[in-house]
């Protein structure tokens, strides 16, 4: 359609940015040190970023440009909220260490403690492990496969010699992952407590099966 958008001389651009600040759509951004219309369906041709520019070097012309999509520029401002906060996530382990194979027996954090016992790949298979997983709890993790160790024998000593308060299991669909799962349960049956348990399965994508 034929409609009014903001053009950039780049001659006279300096690549301040103060344009690319001042536009509320997110339709302008650098590129190669000049100012550029990324967007035409991003820019609502209000031209909130002609005052801003020190260097007189946009202005308006009427073009062949694609329609203002509105809701386009609300989904990518949604998308951008997302990143920024996942970049600014603090990270949600409660102790140190957090390998199974260097936990001690015993720990005033174990006391009371809702434990998460999680296979070394699922935080990295699963974006949200750290909040909606490892959040309040105390985080043991560990690879039976790699560490070529049965964890039974210690998980059940730290289960016995401590008030649990309960126990999730976070494990891979692979099958070397139901080795973990396996020295879980037979831990908490040695340690003759009745602690709330449950098992969360990934799939290789991150989600929960």
């Amino acid at each position: 359609m034929l409609r009014q958008v903001i053009q950039i001389d780049s001659e006279k651009c300096t690549g301040c940015r103060l344009c690319v600040d001042a536009c509320h759509e997110g339709a302008l951004g650098l590129r190669d040190g000049k100012a550029v219309l990324l967007r035409d369906d991003f820019c609502d041709g209000m031209g909130d970023c002609l005052p801003a520019c020190p260097a007189d070097a946009i202005s308006f012309v009427e073009r062949e440009a694609l329609p203002y999509d509105e809701s386009a520029v609300q989904a990518a401002k949604a998308a951008a909220v997302m990143t920024e906060a996942d970049a600014e996530a603090p990270s949600q382990l409660g102790q140190w260490p957090c390998q199974i194979k260097l936990m001690p027996l015993q720990a005033p954090y174990y006391q009371g403690a809702d434990i998460l016992i999680a296979a070394d790949c699922t935080a990295f298979a699963n974006a949200r492990l750290h909040d909606n997983y490892m959040r309040g709890r105390i985080t043991l993790i560990g690879c039976p496969k790699l560490d070529g160790v049965d964890y039974s024998e210690k998980l059940s000593s730290i289960f016995a010699l401590n008030s649990i308060a309960s126990v999730t299991m976070c494990r891979m669909e692979v099958p070397c992952c139901g080795g973990l799962q396996r020295a879980t349960e037979l831990a908490l049956a040695a340690s003759g407590k009745q602690v709330p348990y449950e098992v969360v399965t990934f799939s290789t994508k991150g989600d929960v099966l």
